[in-house]
Parts: C-alpha cells; structure tokens; sequence
C-alpha cells in the first residue's frame, strides 16, 4: 500500500461531521498533502463545517473556491450547493450542474475529476453515509491505479455507503473510524 501519493479525497454523507471531527484532528499540522472533503449537506445552508473543523484540527481548514488553487498541507470542504470538480492544472471548479445521487456537491464528482488529475498518486476515502454516493468514484480511482479505502461499515453511523464502496471490489484497505488518521499518517509521501 506505499506509495507516491499527492492528494487526498473523501466523502460522506450521514454521521460525516463525526467521523470527520474523529480523524482530521489526528493528523499533524505538517502533514503534507491536500485533503478535500465532500460531505453531504442541505444546499440552502451556509457552510460551518470549514469553521467547526478549523477550531479542532492543526491543519488550516478553508472552504474551496472556484479556480482556487489546491495547496498540500490544507483541508479543502466543498461548498454547500455546488459540485466540487479537480481540474487538471490543480485547482478548483465549481459546478451547478445537476445533483448526482441526489446529491450536490457529490462524492463520485470529486472522485471522478480528482481520479483524471492525480492518476495513481490518489488516496480516496468512503466515510459514513446513507446512499451509494462515492462508488461511481471509487471505480474510477481504481481503474487509476489510486489507493481506495472506505470505513469498516460496522463503525459507521449509516453503513451504505462504505459498504457499496467495498461492493465495487476497488476497495484496497478497510479500516475502523479510529483507524484511519493513523493509517494515512503512516502513507510513504515522497
């Protein structure tokens, strides 16, 4: 499971603030990659998640900009509303097309982009969820040659979705909640 690896993608959807509250805390302020985080959430609402996060982890946490730049050693979160989409100069582009999964940022929208620009240097992470969103993405990683992993489903507040991340086959590594900061700590980024 080393190896070179430039970016770090993850979503969720039901029970994600905790999970999310449980791993990104964990991780150093030099940790040196970028991680950008789909989390599923009510379009009308303005984002908090930058500011809740932000007071917990050791890592800058800002929302993601349109044509912003993705910079290692930050926490990326999509904005409520929009679709968050990996361009293949890395940065950022914000989309209003149409919900994927009933979903809009989607998980398999940010997989998906973030799969064409990073190639086998990408890590993806299914998290807690109650839909099938991210497996479409998880497929695509895979077939980039990227690492894959979801939450153990019996650790999840909803099991869906890491549990139809695993059914793809493109899983690499299954861990428990508690083990996932440590595991991504342990990556060999060169």
């Amino acid at each position: 499971m080393k190896g070179r690896y430039d970016a770090i993608v993850i979503g969720c959807s039901s029970g994600g603030l905790e999970a999310l509250g449980r791993i990104l805390p964990s991780l150093p302020p030099d940790f040196p990659l970028p991680l950008i985080v789909v989390m599923h959430m009510p379009q009308e609402d303005k984002s908090l998640l930058p500011e809740i996060l932000g007071k917990k982890c050791r890592m800058p946490v800002v929302e993601a900009t349109d044509k912003g730049n993705i910079a290692p050693g930050a926490i990326y979160i999509a904005p409520p509303g929009y679709h968050l989409l990996v361009e293949g100069d890395e940065t950022f582009s914000l989309s209003v097309d149409p919900k994927v999964n009933m979903s809009r940022p989607s998980v398999d929208v940010l997989f998906e982009t973030a799969a064409d620009t990073y190639g086998d240097r990408l890590v993806a992470l299914v998290l807690t969820g109650a839909n099938r969103d991210g497996s479409h993405g998880i497929i695509a990683v895979g077939a980039a040659g990227g690492l894959c992993m979801a939450q153990q489903p019996e650790t999840a507040a909803a099991s869906e979705m890491p549990a139809a991340a695993i059914a793809t086959g493109k899983v690499n590594v299954v861990l428990a909640l508690d083990e996932i900061a440590e595991f991504l700590v342990s990556l060999e980024i060169t």
